[in-house]
């Protein structure tokens, strides 16, 4: 026996009653992707009023700048493949009326600032299957989206520079490496070093010591300008620079110009046979990985050696791997047979 029509009614009032005054912000879109419920802890969180949206198609404007889809749009159209076009965490739930999940940064125009939200959207259908209506459900998670990213950059960041500490360089680089085996495009590494670093702290010490790995770390910092480019502190008084799709001779100006600006900083050093002012000494190497290749540590090696003649040359200069044999003959075969797992040994 069907239930008669005045029940029905009754029902569906309190159920937009109930879904006025949810405490998780709500709105339920049509068919036609036309809001016809906007809660009120909805206008709280994105600062839009219901009469401002209620009867139109406008949802996005509360969340983005420039016109696309929410995720309940995605569901009234049955569109999962364009959830990673959208969001950068999904998940469809299958279809049949269990809708899509959802994570991202949302800039909330009304609010002056942006929120991660994590978003439920699930489709209604009527007796007949028929789609009447999608719901998205809104989570606020902002405090522990930046705690997390908090988290994860204390877990990456050298804690006296602020650079990258050795464990994100050796995910940088092998990352890297790997997008140059595909490109088969250069990638550079520049291991820079501080000369005569432990006469300096024994002269103006430790504190002295970490204030100048600090202003030689942003002089490499700033030549890290593209977005790909990673500067990192390798360790002690050891830098490093990747620099992807770059040959030994681009590789080359930019270490002369950290070389050049660490000298314009005019650190007074002064200890015996160190000079006035503290300089560096730096190791290039660039190479386009081939399958032979296996893993980065070809260009490891490379950028290790050049350091290491920079260093036997007498410091203060820019050596680039692919001259490095002509350098160590320069040396003589004494330098030449020095094991490479000394050459780090040497301030």
């Amino acid at each position: 026996m069907a239930k008669p029509r005045k029940s029905v009614d009754v029902a569906d009032s309190y159920a937009v009653r109930l879904m006025q005054h949810l405490v998780v912000p709500t709105f339920v879109i049509d068919p036609k992707r036309r809001v016809v419920i906007w809660n009120r802890a909805c206008e709280r969180l994105t600062g839009v009023g219901a009469s401002e949206v209620i009867g139109t198609s406008k949802h996005w404007q509360a969340f983005y700048e420039t016109k696309r889809p929410c995720l309940a749009d995605l569901v009234a159209l049955d569109r999962p493949e364009q959830l990673p076009e959208y969001y950068s965490e999904y998940a469809a739930r299958g279809h049949n009326g269990l809708g899509f999940s959802a994570e991202n940064w949302c800039v909330m125009p009304k609010l002056g600032s942006q929120l991660y939200l994590a978003i439920d959207a699930g489709p209604i259908h009527d007796e007949a299957g028929r789609l009447i209506a999608v719901v998205e459900t809104l989570r606020d998670l902002t405090d522990q989206k930046r705690a997390e990213t908090a988290l994860k950059e204390l877990a990456t960041k050298d804690g006296l520079t602020g650079l990258s500490n050795r464990r994100a360089f050796d995910q940088m680089l092998t990352s890297e490496w790997a997008r140059a085996q595909r490109t088969q495009k250069p990638v550079a590494l520049l291991f820079v070093d501080v000369d005569h670093f432990k006469l300096f702290n024994d002269r103006h010490g430790h504190q002295s010591g970490d204030e100048c790995l600090r202003a030689v770390a942003g002089v490499v910092s700033r030549h890290a300008m593209r977005p790909l480019d990673l500067a990192s502190r390798y360790g002690g008084e050891e830098f490093a620079l990747i620099l992807p799709d770059m040959d030994c001779s681009a590789a080359c100006i930019v270490a002369e110009q950290i070389r050049c600006a660490v000298m314009a900083l005019a650190i007074v050093h002064g200890a015996a046979d160190a000079g006035g002012h503290v300089t560096l000494s730096v190791g290039v190497a660039s190479h386009i990985p081939t399958g032979a290749d296996g893993g980065p540590d070809r260009l490891l090696g490379a950028a290790d050696e050049a350091l290491y003649v920079a260093k036997r040359l007498g410091r203060n200069r820019v050596i680039c791997a692919e001259r490095v044999l002509a350098e160590f003959a320069a040396l003589g075969r004494e330098a030449a047979a020095v094991p490479a797992p000394f050459r780090r040994k040497m301030a």
